[in-house]
């Protein structure tokens, strides 16, 4: 089995309802972190992995994200299968086995993972990457015995270990997954309302099916304000790119787009600027710019401007004598 047999099954349908306002427009995969969008960076691993074959799950705004991965990725073999409606992880797999034949790769479209992938790609047992964390009762969980998965549940209330499912699962023989997925859909079977992946794994486990798993380390979040903004730092440490801006002050880590204009500002540290924006006269730490915004005498930090978003300040001209004492009210014609 090479790894080039694998099609990488990616699901980014979902609405990204808790990064809004940014995604009422646009889907959440296209969004900045480093120094591209999210689905990029999932892209990018696959290709360095060598897999050529790729199956995005898409819904929401689809056509956006069909447009920028065949504009950047024309060497891959893209395939697009669509969710009109949001039912689940599961039920959004499950719509690709027209699409797949032989060994399969899921990869989760809303976080970054530092891993090897080649891990996940050889032969032997399938395989699903784990990892230690604090609250198990967010996320699909597994216990283990032996060095392989005993059992796996989707957000227990009473976890009984703290091992949780982080996005990666490899199968030698997709048909055997979506023959599980089709026994859970044909139960009725849901999870807090939704077909569940974690569900129908569980039934192959529950058969006797051997899955090991696979720990990894890094894993970054892009579903919530404070966790893309956390990722945005975690990937330009990773990256360390070399951006400059003449007339303006860089202070690194900060990407900033060759098509973007910064000019008369200071930017960083842990700053993405995007393709075609421009920055003005302003402050920004620690914030993503998304592609064709505008900002202009503004001093920003912690923040997330969309894309075409326009952000101006104001500029106010002092005259302040000794023992002066001066107050901006900062929500003045906020809007």
């Amino acid at each position: 089995m090479k790894k080039t047999d694998f099609t990488a099954v990616v699901p980014v349908a979902g609405a990204g309802t808790r990064l809004r306002p940014h995604t009422y427009t646009y889907p959440k995969v296209l969004l900045t972190v480093g120094d591209k969008p999210i689905i990029g960076h999932i892209l990018d691993d696959l290709q360095k992995a060598g897999i050529r074959k790729v199956c995005l799950v898409i819904g929401y705004l689809g056509e956006k994200i069909r447009e920028y991965v065949s504009s950047e990725y024309p060497r891959l073999s893209v395939t697009y299968v669509e969710q009109p409606e949001p039912k689940g992880l599961g039920h959004a797999i499950w719509l690709t086995r027209r699409a797949v034949t032989g060994p399969v790769l899921v990869m989760l479209g809303d976080t970054i993972l530092d891993a090897d992938i080649s891990k996940f790609l050889g032969p032997g047992d399938d395989r699903i990457a784990v990892k230690e964390v604090a609250d198990p009762r967010r996320f699909g969980v597994v216990e283990t015995s032996r060095g392989y998965i005993s059992a796996m549940a989707e957000k227990p209330e009473k976890p009984r270990t703290n091992l949780a499912i982080v996005g990666i699962y490899s199968f030698r023989n997709s048909q055997l997954l979506y023959n599980s997925l089709e026994r859970l859909l044909a139960s009725g079977r849901t999870t807090r309302g939704e077909v569940q992946f974690t569900d129908a794994l569980s039934l192959l486990v529950a058969d006797g099916h051997r899955i090991k798993p696979v720990p990894i380390d890094g894993w970054f979040d892009c579903g919530k304000p404070e966790t893309l903004l956390e990722t945005n730092r975690h990937m330009l440490d990773r990256k360390r790119p070399h951006s400059k801006a003449s007339g303006s002050l860089i202070v690194p880590p900060v990407y900033i787009s060759p098509s973007a204009r910064v000019e008369n500002s200071i930017i960083g540290p842990y700053v993405s600027v995007g393709a075609g924006a421009r920055i003005t006269s302003s402050i920004v730490t620690d914030s993503i710019v998304n592609e064709n915004a505008s900002i202009s005498d503004m001093n920003l930090g912690g923040s997330l401007v969309g894309p075409s978003a326009v952000v101006t300040g104001r500029r106010d001209k002092l005259n302040v004598g000794e023992n002066s004492e001066v107050r901006l009210d900062r929500n003045a014609g906020a809007e």
